[in-house]
């Protein structure tokens, strides 16, 4: 079992407060937006022997177990992740396994480096992912019905707002998210920006159900991302909740503090909301223009105590133990390698002592007990 050394991401929509509080460590004054556990090799967990992508690279089979590697081949297929949003993140959606594929195969013949900035496909895998807040957390996720999403716009009161409103309300609904997302997308920008700094004094205006948009308008003004944002739910997540986000589904983390795990891949689509490339003709290939309910997930409790978050892919397990004061100990020994992250109190994890937002990475097959007071978070893979 490997105590984890982990980097943290400086991204400017990062809290400056929530990571250190987490830690226990005075604020540096600068964003802290993401704590990387896992071995990405953008910013891999370092450990006693090396770094975790140097760990597995020397002999994959020892430290993921066979089943694992048969199936994932011989790195690990998830990225464990603390995320601490303190402004709103870019309005995105991530590809199929097979667009994945297709997208970064179509690049890689067009010779566009890896890390050129209108770049899409940074790799060939798909990133499903999995939110669980800490705390409060606020995000967008899935289409609205389009009624609901035009009722919204026209509420705003903005005349260059009602076309957008008017196709919301025809039919079919596919056709009608699919035809005023490419219009917000596509529209001249200067234009745009007026609708957009009209939309956003009326969301201030009215406050309520239009407060989350005068937020993500005073972070991007004139982004066309705002319009774009309208037309998704917006939900709130209270501590222990969480959000599946598949792909094709639009979504953005607005604020809060959570534990996020995906699949081991770093390919996103943007929608708006960013200063960054957003590829329009793409975007439309890989969103889904469905209405969608968020779909909210709580934990499945078992008779060992394991609370798991059901998901529909293979690459990532995420499951918690809340351990009482005095409770049992609990074996967590398994055939896959799994990520043991503390989130609050303290839990001996083997021989490591672990405080909040500390971790250990723990071999397929490797003895793992876990004991103490306080809450730990499992991240494995099924195989």
């Amino acid at each position: 079992m490997d105590r984890l050394d982990n980097s943290i991401r400086p991204y400017a929509w990062g809290s400056t407060t929530a990571i250190p509080q987490l830690l226990g460590v005075e604020p540096t004054g600068e964003p802290q937006a993401e704590m990387w556990m896992g071995a990405h090799p953008g910013a891999p967990s370092r450990t006693d022997r090396g770094t975790l992508v140097e760990v597995i690279a020397d002999n994959p089979e020892r430290e993921l177990g066979a089943a694992a590697v048969a199936k994932f081949g011989p790195g690990l297929p998830f990225l464990l992740k603390i995320l601490a949003a303190g402004a709103p993140l870019s309005l995105q959606v991530h590809p199929n396994l097979e667009q994945a594929k297709e997208g970064y195969e179509d690049e890689e013949r067009r010779s566009i480096p890896v890390d050129a900035p209108h770049r899409n496909y940074k790799d060939a895998n798909h990133k499903p992912e999995l939110i669980c807040a800490l705390t409060e957390f606020d995000g967008l996720c899935g289409f609205r019905a389009p009624a609901q999403a035009a009722d919204l716009l026209a509420g705003l009161g903005v005349d260059s707002l009602k076309p957008y409103v008017d196709l919301l309300r025809a039919h079919p609904e596919e056709a009608a998210l699919r035809e005023v997302l490419t219009a917000v997308l596509s529209a001249d920008r200067e234009e745009m920006a007026h609708t957009v700094t009209a939309a956003a004094a009326a969301c201030a205006r009215l406050g309520g159900e239009y407060a989350p948009y005068a937020d993500i308008a005073h972070h991007y003004p004139g982004d066309p991302g705002v319009i774009a944002a309208m037309l998704l739910n917006y939900v709130r997540l209270q501590p222990g909740e969480a959000l599946y986000l598949g792909a094709g589904i639009p979504h953005a983390y607005l604020n809060g503090l959570g534990v996020e795990i995906m699949a081991n891949s770093d390919n996103v689509l943007r929608c708006g909301l960013t200063p960054k490339h957003v590829d329009v003709p793409e975007l439309l290939r890989i969103v889904r223009f469905e209405p969608s309910d968020p779909g909210v997930l709580r934990p499945e409790a078992s008779p060992d105590g394991e609370e798991v978050y059901e998901t529909p892919i293979d690459e990532f397990r995420l499951s918690r133990y809340v351990l009482p004061e005095g409770g049992a100990a609990h074996d967590l020994t398994r055939e896959t390698p799994q990520i043991l992250l503390c989130t609050a109190g303290s839990v001996r994890a083997g021989e490591h002592e672990l405080n909040p937002g500390r971790s250990v990475f723990v071999p397929a097959g490797e003895k793992a007990e876990v004991s103490g007071s306080g809450t730990v978070f499992r991240a494995t893979v099924i195989a």
